[in-house]
């Protein structure tokens, strides 16, 4: 079986993703922010959305060295 078919990998991959967007957007929102309506919508979520997509790709990264031989 393929160490990417595994439930708990991608729903643990999405856990972190999430939690990751939300602290990107957190970050986003306390830069430079002066008031609620100044915040720039589409940038916070590219922003939050390009660092979901990073979390994905180093969970996958760490998952691939992480076989062990049996």
């Amino acid at each position: 079986m393929s160490k990417y078919a595994d439930k708990q990998f991608w729903l643990d991959t999405l856990d972190r993703a999430v939690a990751t967007f939300a602290q990107a957007a957190v970050a986003t929102l306390t830069a430079g922010v002066t008031g609620l309506l100044d915040i720039d919508g589409i940038q916070l979520a590219s922003v939050a959305g390009l660092a979901a997509v990073v979390s994905v790709l180093t969970s996958i990264a760490f998952r691939g060295g992480s076989e062990v031989s049996e």
